[in-house]
């Protein structure tokens, strides 16, 4: 059984109603240099044109982006960032908070839905150049070395999984022509169990060259270039234990 969590309604039972705000990532970024209580910035309502107007400005001790881009620290983030309201659209959605010890609480449920969206000017398209910059530069550099590594990390000629693999080849060798018979027994024997066979499994069962196994297989047996078991083998009729699916219909009917 898992385990119960019980859960505070707190929210539910006043009623609460709470904002669900996307916000872009560099301004929570500078949101979380602000002391633990510390201000981050001021919410505005107001009306224009009978239109509810909402606009965040960010506190000016929190616009410096810092060590961040310009080593003078002259690049600042855009401050004021209106919002962009959209409706809940028939959605349940709340908001939770989880404590320090791990008590969980329901905050309220989300009563509008909004995008905090700078506004452009000479400070925001500074940001996204540097953005821009930032992101074209290379995850991995090459580097020219002047003097040959002689550390444990130095290139090999050849890896021990590859020396293996070869010495693996060269100890089984080619595969070498059974006698027709021997190979004879051993298709029936693998026939018995199976109606189909690829080529290809027929090899690993035979252990015998393609262009053998195939010699073989065409006298006694039918390649099937279409259907449901399309490029498999199967038995000639003379050559089978068991009757196909269409023999016996075909006694059936007779």
């Amino acid at each position: 059984m898992s385990d119960k969590t019980e859960v505070k309604l707190t929210g539910v039972k006043q009623n609460q109603g709470v904002w669900l705000v996307k916000v872009p990532k560099y301004l929570s970024q500078q949101w979380d240099k602000a002391t633990e209580k510390g201000e981050v910035g001021k919410i505005t309502i107001g009306k224009k044109q009978g239109k509810t107007e909402v606009c965040f400005s960010l506190n000016a001790e929190l616009s410096a982006l810092g060590a961040v881009g310009e080593k003078d620290g002259s690049l600042q983030v855009p401050r004021d960032h209106p919002f962009t309201m959209h409706t809940v659209g028939g959605q349940t959605m709340a908001v939770f908070s989880q404590s320090d010890t791990d008590e969980i609480s329901l905050e309220g449920m989300v009563v509008h839905r909004a995008e905090c969206r700078p506004v452009v000017n000479e400070n925001y398209m500074k940001l996204k150049k540097l953005q821009i910059k930032e992101s074209t530069k290379p995850q991995r550099l090459s580097q020219q070395l002047e003097r040959a590594v002689t550390t444990v990390y130095k290139p090999v000629a050849n890896h021990d999984f590859n020396l293996e693999h070869e010495q693996k080849k060269k100890s089984e060798g080619k595969m070498v022509r059974a006698e027709r018979q021997v190979v004879l027994d051993m298709l029936f024997l693998a026939f018995e169990k199976y109606q189909y066979y690829n080529i290809k499994d027929l090899v690993d069962i035979t252990k015998q060259p393609v262009t053998y196994l195939k010699e073989i297989m065409r006298e006694i047996g039918t390649y099937n270039s279409k259907g449901a078991h399309k490029s498999t083998w199967e038995l000639k009729p003379e050559y089978r234990h068991y009757q196909s699916a269409e023999e016996e219909e075909q006694m059936e009917t007779a």
